[in-house]
């Protein structure tokens, strides 16, 4: 039962993962930018859920949306203060700048919160499940977590392919130019996809601090960086594709930590990243794109 057990663990953490991927996937795949800030906006997120739930007395469901709504603003301000004047530039221009960003929001939440780590309380209340007399439990978090990736990953995928801002968005992924030139606002339909991204990714923390309760100014870096591995494992640019990079690294890291070594798992998950790429350069769902010259 133990396999079973790492399964299910290594899914729910993967399924975080997808959730953050899936901001990442999005920025890329439309304004083509690598957000690197963006672990840091589940670190606000988690913050702010926290900060509404024992500050000021909020119901746990509902410090998430508020969590979302500063998040998706948040994402709007920075995208329109730090990305929007260096679109057309070099991408280290951008790289550069979405590490200051980075640095900016651990240093601001260090300030407001302070650098003790807080005790996040989780939002979930059931009571784990327990099957086969006890040898397997399934947490409340565990699966408010894939339930909830699921649902998200459905739902984008009916706004980008039925609705009109939805087709907006991928015409500007195909070419930004013909599709500003087809009367889409450019400008508005990136910055909807930083505000999406965003709401994500305060969603991503909430669940993340209810499974692993500790809150500090750093605690989206390695999340972040993770979730970008799985977004361009599963192939950046394709929703699909983050979801399955989510879910293979969170099962690919539980399973390294369970059956070989805690202190090499991330180790094993960048090999496990090199190989893919060495076969399929454009990730597992990714397709290849020929550029004419």
């Amino acid at each position: 039962m133990s396999f079973l057990q790492y399964l299910i663990n290594g899914i729910s953490i993967g399924a975080v993962y997808a959730i953050i991927a899936l901001g990442y996937t999005m920025v890329y795949g439309i304004a083509k930018m690598l957000n690197f800030a963006h672990g840091d906006v589940i670190m606000v997120g988690a913050y702010i859920s926290f900060s509404a739930t024992n500050y000021l007395g909020v119901p746990a469901v509902l410090s998430i949306f508020i969590a979302m709504a500063v998040c998706t603003i948040l994402g709007i301000i920075i995208e329109g203060l730090a990305y929007k004047p260096l679109r057309g530039t070099s991408s280290l221009a951008v790289l550069i700048t979405a590490i200051g960003v980075s640095y900016f929001l651990q240093n601001a939440a260090q300030l407001i919160w302070g650098a003790t780590p807080k005790n996040f309380t989780s939002i979930v209340t059931s009571a784990p499940i327990s099957l086969f007399g006890g040898q397997l439990t399934i947490t409340g978090e565990v699966i408010i977590t894939i339930v909830a990736s699921a649902v998200i990953m459905l739902a984008l995928h009916f706004f980008t392919t039925k609705t009109k801002i939805g087709k907006a968005m991928r015409a500007v992924s195909e070419d930004r130019d013909a599709a500003q030139l087809m009367g889409i606002n450019v400008n508005r339909t990136i910055s909807t996809t930083f505000a999406i991204g965003s709401a994500l990714a305060a969603i991503a923390g909430v669940l993340l601090c209810s499974t692993v309760p500790t809150l500090q100014p750093t605690t989206g870096s390695m999340p972040g960086i993770r979730a970008f591995t799985a977004a361009v494992f599963g192939g950046i640019g394709s929703i699909p594709g983050a979801m399955l990079g989510g879910i293979l690294l969170g099962v690919i890291e539980t399973f390294s930590k369970a059956y070989l070594s805690s202190q090499f798992s991330d180790a094993i998950v960048f090999l496990v990243l090199i190989i893919v790429l060495l076969v399929k350069p454009a990730g597992l769902l990714g397709k290849q794109v020929q550029e004419k010259v």
